[in-house]
């Protein structure tokens, strides 16, 4: 008990109630500037996350593309060649001709020559290929060396880029395919019986009669071809 006349401290001052309230608001005024005196600790930085390891995925390489050579398919390869001027009758020497006819001893590599004679050009092969088509073509097949078999599987792909594989697995030279064919080989004429780029042409006719031909197992056309 306080004595009478005693000062009474803020606290004895209050009720129990009003205590209980006031509390939070005494212990500041009291001990805050102590409090606000020590240094807080800081907080544990987080735990940096465990990067999960790269798994390498193995892709595997995309397939090279395959043209099989079916009877329709060869008829086609040999019109090709009758065109171009390096048939000779269906001899293997068609594959290693320059442009202007001269022969190159090796395949390993398209021989990139430029020979001069009515044109300037570096064609080669029995489908007579600039460089840089060949280039394009064997790098889409995933095809090494100018041999043989990979020159027929370059034509092929160049006549399905053209768009007029379809007609020939029919069985059939139409002219719509011959004009398509064309823009790759300057020896086929377009609708209007002309070259796309200026140069000699075999006839319509001429070349669909060789490749009927060709379909029934013959090696030459009934008729003598030119250019016209």
């Amino acid at each position: 008990m306080v004595a009478k006349g005693a000062s009474r401290g803020p606290v004895e001052a209050l009720g129990t109630t009003a205590l209980l309230l006031a509390l939070p608001a005494l212990i500041s005024s009291r001990y805050g500037a102590a409090l606000a005196a020590v240094s807080p600790v800081p907080p544990f930085p987080p735990s940096p996350a465990l990067a999960a390891p790269a798994i390498a995925v193995a892709r595997p390489a995309p397939r090279a593309v395959r043209y099989p050579l079916t009877r329709q398919r060869r008829a086609l390869l040999a019109t090709i060649r009758f065109a171009e001027g390096t048939w000779a009758g269906g001899s293997p020497d068609g594959y290693r001709t320059l442009y202007g006819g001269e022969l190159v001893p090796s395949l390993e590599l398209h021989p990139d020559i430029v020979v001069v004679k009515r044109y300037a050009s570096a064609a080669a092969g029995a489908y007579q290929m600039l460089p840089a088509t060949w280039k394009a073509a064997s790098s889409r097949l995933g095809l090494r060396g100018f041999g043989p078999a990979n020159q027929d599987q370059a034509a092929l792909y160049l006549v399905d880029q053209r768009g007029a594989l379809a007609s020939v697995d029919r069985g059939q030279l139409s002219d719509d395919a011959m004009a398509r064919l064309a823009g790759e080989w300057a020896s086929f004429p377009l609708h209007h019986g002309g070259s796309a780029y200026g140069q000699p042409v075999k006839r319509a006719g001429e070349l669909r009669r060789f490749f009927d031909a060709q379909l029934r197992g013959q090696t030459q056309p009934a008729a003598a071809s030119r250019l016209g």
